[in-house]
């Protein structure tokens, strides 16, 4: 079973086109003042989540609750907050919403939140979507603070994530923000910064869309992945910048069901784990397009990911002009996630396509199917690693096509065929630069 000629790929099957601020409901001006990334101690008490989530209740769908800054006051300190349908949360340009620093708005259960056990479980999100056609819009920040301490304990959200990883436990953390079933939501403009954990995850959802979004953590925050979409369809991921402390985008597919259809394009990545499938692929992952991505600095680049505790199988994946420059692993395809190598969910990684891939700063490639009767099949037409430093390529249970376009490395390894495919076309060169992560004040498209 030789599948390379991968010529149709899918993507989001709606037309997706720039979103649109709808006309403000109310508009709440701050009654706070911030310096930089923290507001004042005898502030931490002074919530506004009530007459935020007031103006949510009380607003028609179709309109937006703004929050706005004041002259000098231009911080809101919020818990968690749910949006109603068809509302929309707008943080206007000189506005930051700060979450809350204190556990005990967060516990699912009394006690559950800001600590490490082995459940993980006992937090609520800072944003909640349960409903259809939300947004999240705005040229404002929303900060999870994730590094500063947590009111009445010495430590951060982020150092209980180093301890749960020390202990190999779990940390009870908040999300940023989570939607489950939360058809039509869009992101658009806004910039998330330092959440405790994943920045955006959302379950089970029809119609994602993401447009000209910042995700800015840093390198060192643990498992602050920027946007994960599971178990949902037709999503797109559109002219966003994203510097995390684990998976830049990770697609998931657990037992709530396959995720399929979704277009990832014109992205610039940071430091983070990489553009992930995985690690959950139970569900199934397909029909999936990457293009117009430069990836910098970053521990992984084009990632898929699973093991056979959680695998499934990942087919019609395409990645369509990518720039990738000082990367440890430019390209890596793992069935043994964590080094699991038992259990009967056995990953399989099908009709994947690399075309007009372009790496630069050396690495590793690692191109690795299970095992003989579980191969990767995988097409590289047009792939090039710059000469110096040169690139370490691996790989294992792999059927390899290469070409048309050129390939100037040679993957070799265990259970490891080549087919070359007729042509020589030329690859072009990377023509858009590696930009600098843009300023919270900037517009991006």
């Amino acid at each position: 079973m030789l599948l390379f000629a991968v010529t149709l790929t899918g993507q989001d099957t709606r037309k997706v086109t720039e979103p649109t601020i709808p006309p403000v409901c109310r508009s709440l001006d701050a009654e706070l003042s911030s310096t930089g990334e923290a507001i004042a101690d005898a502030d931490e008490t002074k919530l506004d989540t009530s007459r935020i989530q007031q103006a949510f209740n009380q607003c028609r769908p179709g309109t937006a609750v703004e929050l706005r800054a004041n002259g000098t006051k231009n911080a809101f300190l919020a818990a968690p907050l749910e949006l109603r349908q068809g509302i929309t949360l707008l943080v206007s340009r000189g506005a930051t919403l700060f979450a809350s620093r204190n556990p005990r708005d967060y516990d699912v259960t009394p006690g559950a939140c800001g600590k490490v056990d082995n459940r993980g479980s006992g937090c609520r999100p800072l944003i909640r979507v349960p409903v259809h056609d939300a947004a999240v819009m705005g040229d404002g920040v929303i900060d999870g603070r994730g590094g500063a301490k947590l009111l009445g304990q010495n430590v951060s959200w982020w150092d209980l994530a180093q301890q749960a990883k020390a202990e190999k436990a779990s940390q009870n953390v908040p999300h940023m923000l989570v939607g489950d079933e939360a058809d039509g939501l869009v992101l658009y403009h806004i910039t998330l910064r330092n959440s405790p954990k994943f920045h955006v995850i959302v379950y089970r959802t029809e119609g994602f869309t993401v447009w000209g979004v910042k995700i800015d953590s840093p390198e060192t925050a643990r498992n602050t992945d920027g946007i994960d979409p599971s178990s949902s369809r037709n999503v797109s991921i559109l002219y966003s910048y994203i510097h995390a402390g684990d998976d830049h985008i990770a697609i998931k597919a657990g037992a709530s069901g396959p995720s399929t259809h979704m277009t990832i394009a014109h992205n610039h990545f940071y430091t983070g784990h990489g553009m992930s499938i995985g690690s959950g692929t139970r569900g199934g992952v397909s029909d999936i397009e990457v293009s117009d991505l430069t990836i910098q600095g970053a521990l992984n680049g084009i990632h898929i990911k699973s093991s056979p505790t959680r695998g499934g199988l990942v087919r019609r994946v395409s990645y369509h002009d990518v720039c990738i420059q000082d990367v440890k692993n430019p390209i890596f395809f793992e069935t043994t996630y964590k080094h699991v190598t038992r259990g009967t969910l056995i990953p399989q990684y099908q009709d994947i396509l690399l075309r007009d891939v372009r790496i630069s700063g050396g690495g590793r490639i690692s191109l690795d199917g299970f095992d003989g009767a579980h191969p990767l099949y995988i097409t590289f037409d047009g792939v090039l690693a710059a000469n110096a430093p040169p690139v370490e390529v691996h790989a294992a249970h792999a059927r390899i096509a290469t070409g048309p376009g050129e390939v100037n490395f040679a993957p070799a390894g265990e259970d490891v065929l080549i087919t070359k495919v007729r042509g020589s076309r030329k690859v072009p060169p990377c023509d858009k630069p590696f930009v600098a992560f843009p300023s919270v004040a900037a517009t991006v498209r």
